[in-house]
């Protein structure tokens, strides 16, 4: 069965390209029948909260992101000791002293000779009375994954394809701080083996990560899961995007966009398939393909979005808006102000303009006595399905007008503005009574 997961930091609201992360993962699970799950990466006590674990769940349901499982780190703290002290039991791990300052003048060494900035391995040369000094001092050490050298790490990348990494190119990660607290690298692989996370589909800036943790997944005696790296997001700008980090969840929601709308331009931009609004999520899981995803950045558009999010509002059924839509707003008013909406929340205006009071607009004298003559033609005439129709029917027999000349004033007299819904099916939303009101003050 395959396995996805998502793995966030409760440090922060979910951003949209946490959003695309967990996406992804979800629609690969769900496209094999398999499992979804949240992990909450909550091992750093100090900068994890429990507010945004909560807000990370909200966030998923409002997707439709429901994990089938969840997880949390700092319930699984045994399990990390004891594949700890596997690996310390096998000398694939190493006690270090340096201080961050040392680490960098080091670093800034190497890098002006040309060289990798990679940890120089200094504490193995280390012997059991240098550790017995410092423990004597009251310094605790962090400790160091020992990575295998001698042979190259390779794997298939479901998108990048074919990666290769020389171990001698890569540095010793610090696995575990003095503290005794825990680093990214090895309890994520460890949470992997122990929930049988078959596929991880992540971002391209952990292929490095990658590459160390195949050799922690071997050290454990572990099959290590497939691993795909997507390109990271960019801004319609065309360059990384400072903004893109402050897109949350809780933003897209406040502005009133559909959730399907976000998963259905996420789940294709940056592939060959063309971006499409579906209003389900078996639907995007059906057309999730790896073997299209490309190697360019994908570019975030808010501009796209809203196009997507137009379309989806477009098929929204009655049944599916009718507790956000404003008091007395019909079925049959839904219908005629959809066509012209980006998002639900807009349906409130067009109420307005239904059912509200408007200021009369400004016309020309001859355009108000066109008016005036409109209103008494309103009152006379039959007043059915038709009424459009027979009103402009009846001002084009008595007045000549045709054209923009015959509809625009009367457009602005019975609705205040120059543009909106098919006056066919407006007008009757109207009413008589209202619409020989407006016409006689716009007169």
């Amino acid at each position: 069965m395959t396995v996805t997961r998502f793995a966030p930091s409760p440090t922060g609201r979910l951003h949209v390209g946490n959003i695309r992360t967990a996406l992804h993962n979800c629609l690969l699970a769900r496209q094999a029948g398999g499992r979804f799950l949240l992990r909450i990466d909550d091992t750093d006590p100090e900068r994890s909260e429990e507010q945004y674990v909560e807000a990370i769940r909200r966030d998923l349901a409002w997707l439709g992101l429901a994990p089938d499982g969840e997880e949390r780190q700092s319930t699984r703290l045994a399990l990390y000791d004891a594949a700890f002290e596997k690996l310390q039991a096998s000398g694939r791990v190493y006690r270090c002293y340096e201080t961050a300052q040392e680490l960098e003048l080091r670093r800034k060494v190497l890098l002006g000779r040309g060289l990798p900035p990679i940890y120089d391995r200094a504490a193995l040369a280390l012997t059991e009375a240098d550790h017995a000094e410092k423990a004597a001092q009251g310094i605790a050490p962090h400790w160091r994954f020992l990575i295998d050298r001698d042979e190259p790490i390779a794997w298939d990348d479901g998108i990048r394809g074919a990666q290769k990494f020389e171990g001698d190119r890569l540095s010793d990660p610090v696995i575990r701080r003095a503290d005794g607290s825990w680093l990214y690298m090895l309890p994520s692989a460890v949470d992997d083996i122990d929930m049988g996370v078959t596929n991880v589909l992540r971002g391209e800036d952990h292929v490095s990560n990658t590459a160390v943790q195949l050799q922690m997944f071997t050290a454990l005696g572990a099959t290590p899961p497939a691993f795909a790296h997507e390109a990271l997001l960019t801004g319609s700008e065309g360059k990384l995007s400072k903004r893109l980090g402050s897109l949350g969840v809780d933003a897209f929601r406040e502005q009133g966009l559909e959730a399907m709308a976000l998963n259905s331009l996420l789940a294709r931009i940056g592939t060959s398939q063309p971006v499409v609004a579906e209003t389900s999520m078996a639907a995007l899981a059906e057309g999730f393909d790896l073997s299209t995803f490309g190697r360019a950045p994908a570019r975030f558009d808010e501009a796209e979005l809203l196009r997507i999010n137009a379309q989806i509002v477009h098929q929204m059924d009655y049944a599916e808006v009718c507790g956000l839509l404003p008091e007395g707003m019909d079925e049959a008013a839904w219908l005629t102000v959809r066509p012209n909406l980006e998002k639900a929340s807009e349906a409130q205006e067009w109420w307005q303009v239904i059912a509200g009071d408007l200021a009369a607009p400004v016309l020309t004298e001859e355009d108000r006595a066109f008016v005036a003559a409109a209103a008494q033609a309103a009152g006379v005439m039959t007043w059915d399905a038709d009424a459009w129709k027979t009103l402009t029917a009846m001002l084009k027999d008595s007045t000549g007008r045709k054209g923009k000349a015959l509809f625009l004033p009367l457009r602005l007299a019975l609705t205040g503005i120059d543009h909106g819904p098919d006056m066919n099916a407006l007008l009757p939303l109207i009413g008589r009574e209202r619409a020989i009101e407006r016409l006689t003050a716009a007169a």
